[in-house]
């Protein structure tokens, strides 16, 4: 195999980085966010996801994760979820600084600015790990000089899975670059298990008008209204289904439209 060789002794591919964790912090049992060192050469779009491995075989499991820091961060951080036997995160949910990840060097995906629109309004749905796209999207100024209202809304079981989004939204008010645009963020937890504020799915509570009487918004409409979707494969097909009937339509890079959804992260 062409390419370097790291501490490990595994040969890198010369399209891969290899780089070192800076941070890792659990929220639960199930989820984690963790940092690594940023190539200097490395560019990439709010929204977009990379592949990601570990250099722990001679043909390292790549699985796409979403790149949840803000393009003009030093670092790159991504929100993961612990997947008990899972051929990468079995072994991820272990790491801690001074280890090493593997990084494709291409990033790509859908839920990128440029694949709506112009609109008044942004809705990101998510659930679970889906929220880390918007992570990115909503520590990007550009979201907020194209849309004057940005609504994320994160759908999980229990309260404490609601942590990295909680903590991400607060922080995002006492930051010098984006603090100024805090008052056009709404963020909207939802659990479906353990009780909590907004109880449901997504959904349901738009479906029903009850989330659009709880946060006092318009139901949504294709003149105003651009939705990007990420979660579960279920959760993709109902909220896509829910779009279509609001009459949005799906976009993409090439034909930007009135929603995307993210298709790299299905079961």
């Amino acid at each position: 195999m062409k390419g370097t060789m790291n501490k490990t002794g595994y040969p890198v591919p010369d399209n891969v980085f290899a780089e070192t964790v800076r941070d890792v912090k659990h929220y639960t049992d199930r989820l984690f966010k963790f940092r690594i060192t940023r190539p200097a050469s490395f560019r990439f779009r709010a929204g977009e996801f990379v592949m990601i491995g570990l250099p722990n075989a001679e043909k390292p499991v790549y699985r796409a994760y979403s790149i949840a820091s803000p393009t003009w961060d030093e670092e790159l951080e991504f929100f993961s979820i612990k997947v008990p036997g899972g051929p990468l995160t079995e072994h991820l949910q272990r790491i801690k600084a001074g280890d090493t990840i593997l990084m494709r060097k291409k990033s790509t995906g859908t839920l990128v600015l440029d694949a709506l629109l112009p609109g008044k309004r942004l809705y990101l749905l998510s659930t679970g790990t889906g929220v880390a796209p918007f992570a990115s999207l909503i520590r990007d100024p550009e979201t907020y000089e194209k849309f004057a209202e940005v609504v994320l809304v994160q759908t999980t079981r229990d309260v404490a899975e609601l942590g990295y989004a909680r903590e991400l939204v607060d922080t995002l008010r006492e930051d010098p670059l984006i603090g100024e645009f805090a008052a056009q963020l709404e963020f909207y937890p939802m659990t479906t298990r353990e009780q909590s504020e907004h109880m449901g799915r997504i959904t349901e509570a738009m479906q029903s008008g009850q989330f659009f009487e709880t946060t006092g918004l318009p139901p949504v409409n294709p003149r105003d209204d651009r939705v990007m979707i990420c979660g579960s494969m279920a959760m993709l097909k109902d909220c896509a289904a829910m779009c279509e009937a609001f009459g949005l339509e799906e976009g993409a890079n090439n034909a930007p439209a009135t929603y995307v959804v993210e298709r790299a992260f299905v079961d």
